[in-house]
């Protein structure tokens, strides 16, 4: 074929794809402005507009049936993975050394994994670490600042009574009152369904580092709402302000990982607790998922927390998230393989081998540490003064930080299992550390063997070696779910701040 013959043919075969280009643009464009026009209509034709905080997620179910629909899935329990699934498990009785970890705080009591945000606040109720009120408004052992994560009814309150008399209050002062479990308000302005910020602590924490959370971009929002509660946090008292106590507080003032944590605690001298056995001044970490995650490869490249728990999904032509909030592995034809390119089982598999090799560590850890503390408290016993043990106990103290910060980090071994590595390697290399000084001290009282250890293999054995009369509460906190939880909860629905399901 001549030259003259194929430069026609190259031209109609470039004007044929220009077309199937501009007709493909053109329907990719037209699907857009649908989507965008149903969602539109949808905001312009809202059956119930609302303004302000609305703690009652049903109130949102007329107008965005589908996000509520999903949200409201989070009450399934059904998922399973290899570590973890979506219903309670026992940790505890899992893990009894924790127990030990745990002697003089009430973590040692119970200490269950998550379940889905629809159970935030019956967890809550009924977990033995919230005490067992015998009064509607008075007699538990806990702060109003406990109920801080656990649904729109607080920031409700928060803007009737202002932060700091929320805090302050008597945990059950507010149980008819927080009554509606994580939902629509928590993390939506219900005019405009825009993210925004409802929990002052993480403004606050914000600030503390010069930065302004009303700058975020949409996409870092996407993480924000979720960091308003998966957040290292603790509760701090003002001697200058009373009125000020048991104040959330983050403790961002220096940065966001472990060590910039741990300055500032030091540098105030805190501890949650002094260890029961060890006397060690213990810092408990909480759930810092949020500062955690940003450690890892999806945080450092921008990929947010709904991008793999809230995945988007077309509905007609309408593009939402899927508000139930559970592990990615439940669905990874919309999580995962939006990015990755391999299987789903090689991408499964990818996912368990990183959990366990951080569950290696952390079994080792916690099994040496549980020594050391046990160690501690011999020596304390044979006569060891506050001198002697001060080294060692700060030693305690660090690697008790470090552990608890990697394990408590909700999903933290796939987040970030590099940093959680990191954290629980030092975190054995202190326990050893503090257990080598402890045998020191011991040798200067004439002991050199062996200290013998305790069993602890079972909860039940734990608790009853760090002296825990496990039974009578148990019965104290079943008379108070039989008797004021019941109370608490017809008190909300005659007030219409409950509504049925």
């Amino acid at each position: 074929m001549s030259e003259k013959k194929l430069k026609p043919l190259h031209s109609w075969l470039i004007f044929g794809g220009s077309m199937v280009v501009v007709f493909v643009l053109g329907l990719v464009v037209s699907a857009l402005m649908e989507r965008r026009a149903e969602v539109a209509s949808i905001f312009n034709n809202r059956k119930n507009p609302m303004q302000g905080i609305v703690a009652q997620n049903q109130k949102f179910k007329s107008d965005f049936p589908r996000e509520y629909e999903t949200w409201k899935a989070t009450e399934e329990t059904d998922f399973r993975s290899k570590y973890m699934s979506s219903d309670i498990q026992d940790v505890l009785e899992e893990r009894p050394n924790m127990v030990v970890l745990w002697a003089g705080y009430a973590f040692s009591w119970d200490y269950n994994s998550p379940r889905g945000h629809f159970h935030a606040l019956e967890g809550h109720r009924e977990i033995l670490r919230t005490g067992f009120p015998t009064e509607l408004y008075d007699g538990s052992n806990q702060s109003g600042t406990c109920w801080t994560c656990k649904g729109p009814d607080v920031p409700r309150l928060m803007e009737e009574v202002g932060p700091a008399e929320f805090y302050k209050a008597n945990w059950a002062k507010w149980g008819a009152d927080v009554v509606n479990p994580i939902g629509c308000s928590d993390c939506h302005d219900s005019e405009t369904m825009d993210l925004h910020i409802s929990r002052p602590a993480l403004r606050e924490a914000f600030a503390s580092m010069g930065k302004d959370v009303d700058k975020a971009t949409h996409n870092e929002m996407r993480s924000l709402v979720c960091a308003q509660c998966h957040v290292e946090y603790y509760f701090h008292d003002y001697p200058e302000t009373p009125e000020k106590d048991q104040y959330l507080t983050f403790p961002w003032k220096y940065g966001l990982t472990l060590e910039d944590a741990e300055k500032y605690y030091d540098e105030m001298g805190y501890a949650d607790y002094i260890h029961a056995l060890s006397k060690a001044p213990i810092l408990k970490a909480q759930h810092p998922g949020y500062e955690t995650s940003l450690q890892g490869i999806h945080g450092q490249r921008g990929v947010t927390c709904a991008d793999c728990h809230m995945p988007y999904v077309a509905d007609g032509g309408v593009k939402y998230s899927d508000h139930h909030i559970q592990s990615p592995l439940a669905k990874m034809d919309r999580t995962c393989l939006v990015c990755h390119r391999e299987s789903e089982e090689t991408l499964r598999q990818n996912v368990y081998e990183r959990q366990e090799k951080c569950l290696e560590v952390r079994d080792q850890l916690e099994d040496i540490l549980a020594k050391a503390h046990i160690e501690a408290k011999f020596a304390w016993d044979q006569g060891a003064t506050e001198a002697e043990m001060k080294d060692a106990l700060q030693d305690i103290r660090k690697s008790q930080w470090r552990w608890d910060y990697a394990v408590a980090s909700h999903r933290a071994s796939f987040h970030a299992p590099q940093e959680v590595l990191r954290l629980m390697g030092k975190g054995v290399t202190y326990a050893q550390e503090a257990r080598l000084k402890i045998a020191k001290v011991l040798a200067r009282h004439g002991f050199t063997g062996d200290v013998p250890m305790p069993d602890i293999s079972t909860k039940a054995k734990a608790q009853a070696y760090i002296g825990l009369d496990m039974a009578a509460m148990e019965s104290k906190k079943t008379a108070f779910m039989e008797s004021i939880v019941p109370q608490w909860l017809s008190m909300a629905k005659e007030n219409g701040k409950l509504l049925d399901y």
